[in-house]
């Protein structure tokens, strides 16, 4: 008999394992950045400068332990040692540039100080002074022949801007806002980015292009006396002290150039502490005080884990190469890897929701790892407020909404960290406009919607959403669409056909808003396929699903070219529920796995190929949950006969 060896040249790989898709390699191993402990400063203080454009070479400047110092250490990536201190001693001082080549400008002396000192990468020299001595700056540069200064205090909150060219400092265009206590970042002096402050609102941003400030999305949580690292487009902002209780915080919040995230927190809260980093992926914070004013000494890591979704999957996972030949010695077959594409995949079972009776719950997550269900009921039962967030196997209660409601929705940022959750009916058909605000302990309520609505859609993040259609009582079905940018709802471009119990997904400038019902009709209420794609500006009537859906079917997915949608009631009305999924690929609809159980009054989550349904009616009420990971690629057996 011929060997494989003899006919292809090369023996038969065995192993002991299939390989895995990538969706589910993501899946199993998110991309989440975190923070983890560093050597300490040898010396603890607060209000100190630093300098470094990365996390493994920074400069930890000066500063107060109870009186003001000279010291001055050098970060390696572990550890700190002590280098040549600085001429004078002060606090609340701000530096630029390098760990080798660098400026640090004011602060309290005190008086309030206007020296300048140059760093050679081994010793201090005094140049020109700031135009007007300052403390608690804000600063922005990677150079030590280019930097920019601006905001703090003399005493009271200024707005000054002060650019360094190498030899001379000059006033540019003030901050719009004057503030002191905030963060600065930026790589150079002509992109750099302003952050809270004291100016009293301590959440207003302004972003600097070389010659203007102009505001941009204000923070999630406004804070002061922070510390930020990154660019103008990608920073990175972390502890401070917050108006509200329990005022020393350990929030970290993560700029992407258009709108503010939530994400994991400091191990340890504190404020008047020294950061730096190359953007938001890395970063350092060392120093500070804590919530009892203790002079603290530990650093902090930032850095992410996980594999990263820009990137290729034969970068992050082995053994996936399509055309690939192996034995599968713990299951006794030959295998072969063939093409998959996103239309392939499967549902199942996750962990069951705590609460039962809960079917059109309020469903928000990046993943199906990642996610948080809230509210629900359907009268006669009770209007719940309950919440619940899931890490892929469990499902844990956390703090509940101030106003229970049902057909409600809400928009959140992984991990779940930061949400909100909008509209719904309370309690029941008519709509609210309630909005209220998740920070990962607790609900607050805040800006309102415009128009009160239940059973509409929402999509976007937790600072950058959309409301979507609904209704606002018994009998009618608006067509209007408000946007939220984290601060307020502004009406935007109306859909081309109002309905209810809608389904949406994507974001604020990239959408898709998938089947409901109109009000009335023949037969009445009928489930629509009507599906349309949302570019920023306007709707646009797009191809319709295979499948008609209505009552709070599911849709999860990232923006108007990428959806799946699943289960829902189907039309006519009394044809009870479905278990059909289609995933989306921007002009056409194909139908994927089915859910295991017809569902509809879903709470969804996730993403095309890794989505979440949670609860729902079947048609009684369930607590299960179902997760759907989509492959890259099809393994199938090989027959040897």
């Amino acid at each position: 008999m011929s060997e494989y060896k003899g006919i292809k040249g090369f023996q038969v790989q065995t192993r002991t394992e299939d390989p895995t898709p990538y969706a589910q390699a993501l899946a199993d191993n998110p991309y989440v950045g975190s923070w983890s402990s560093g050597g300490a400063l040898n010396t603890a203080r607060n209000n100190l400068a630093s300098m470094g454009v990365n996390a493994e070479n920074v400069l930890a400047v000066s500063g107060e332990t109870s009186t003001n110092v000279t010291n001055v250490e050098q970060y390696n990536g572990s550890s700190w040692t002590e280098i040549a201190e600085v001429n004078d001693a002060r606090r609340g001082v701000r530096g630029f540039g390098t760990y080798t080549s660098g400026i640090i400008a004011g602060g309290f002396d005190p008086p309030y100080s206007n020296a300048v000192e140059s760093w050679n990468g081994s010793s201090w020299t005094e140049v020109a002074e700031l135009s007007v001595a300052k403390a608690g700056m804000g600063s922005s540069g990677s150079s030590i022949t280019a930097g920019l200064i601006f905001g703090g205090e003399s005493p009271s909150a200024l707005a000054t801007n002060e650019s360094w060219n190498g030899s001379a400092w000059t006033e540019l265009t003030d901050l719009n806002t004057a503030r002191k206590e905030l963060a600065g970042a930026g790589n150079s002096q002509t992109a750099a980015i302003a952050m809270g402050g004291t100016s009293p609102n301590r959440n207003e941003v302004e972003q600097w292009n070389g010659s203007s400030w102009t505001e941009v999305s204000e923070l999630v949580t406004g804070t002061a006396q922070q510390a930020a690292s990154g660019t103008s487009t990608s920073t990175l902002m972390y502890g401070g002290d917050t108006p509200s209780s329990p005022g020393v915080t350990t929030n970290t919040q993560s700029w992407d150039g258009s709108s503010w995230t939530e994400v994991n927190n400091l191990a340890t809260a504190r404020y008047k502490l020294g950061g730096s980093g190359a953007s938001n992926t890395t970063a350092l914070a060392f120093g500070g005080l804590n919530a009892s004013d203790s002079v603290q000494s530990a650093t902090e890591e930032w850095s992410f884990s996980g594999l990263d979704p820009s990137s290729t999957p034969a970068a992050d996972y082995a053994n996936a190469i399509t055309g690939d030949f192996y034995y599968n010695s713990t299951t006794g077959q030959f295998k072969t890897v063939n093409t998959g594409g996103a239309p392939i995949g499967a549902w199942s079972s996750g962990g069951n929701t705590n609460h039962q009776d809960t079917e059109r719950g309020g469903g928000a997550g990046a993943a199906y790892n990642a996610a948080i269900i809230f509210g629900g009921g359907t009268p006669p039962s009770p209007i719940i407020a309950t919440a619940e967030s899931y890490n892929g196997s469990s499902w844990t209660e956390i703090a509940s909404l101030n106003t229970g409601r049902n057909n409600i929705k809400g928009s959140t940022n992984a991990p779940y960290t930061s949400a909100i959750a909008f509209g719904g009916g309370n309690p029941g058909t008519t709509g609210v406009n309630l909005n209220e605000s998740w920070n990962g302990s607790s609900w607050t309520e805040i800006a309102e919607l415009n128009t009160a609505a239940t059973a509409h859609g929402g999509s976007g993040t937790s600072t950058d959403a959309l409301k979507i259609s609904g209704q606002s009582s018994p009998g009618s079905a608006l067509a209007n669409v408000e946007k939220w940018n984290g601060s307020a709802w502004t009406e935007t471009g109306d859909v081309n056909s109002g309905r209810l119990e809608i389904m949406a997904t994507g974001g604020s400038t990239s959408a898709i808003a998938v089947c409901g019902s109109f009000i009335g009709g023949s037969p009445p209420n009928a489930a629509l396929g009507n599906v349309e794609s949302w570019d920023g500006s306007s709707w646009t009537e797009t191809t319709e699903v295979n499948q008609v859906r209505k009552n709070q079917h599911g849709v999860s997915g990232s923006n108007a070219d990428d959806a799946l949608a699943y289960g829902g009631n189907i039309s006519p009305p009394g044809s009870g529920n479905t278990a059909k999924t289609e995933i989306w690929n921007g002009s056409s609809w194909t139908e994927v796995a089915d859910l295991a159980t017809a569902r509809s009054c879903i709470g969804a989550a996730g993403t095309s190929i890794s989505g979440l349904a949670a609860r729902g009616t079947t048609p009684s009420a369930t607590n299960a949950t179902e997760h759907f990971i989509a492959s890259d690629f099809l393994i199938k057996s090989v027959t040897t006969s």
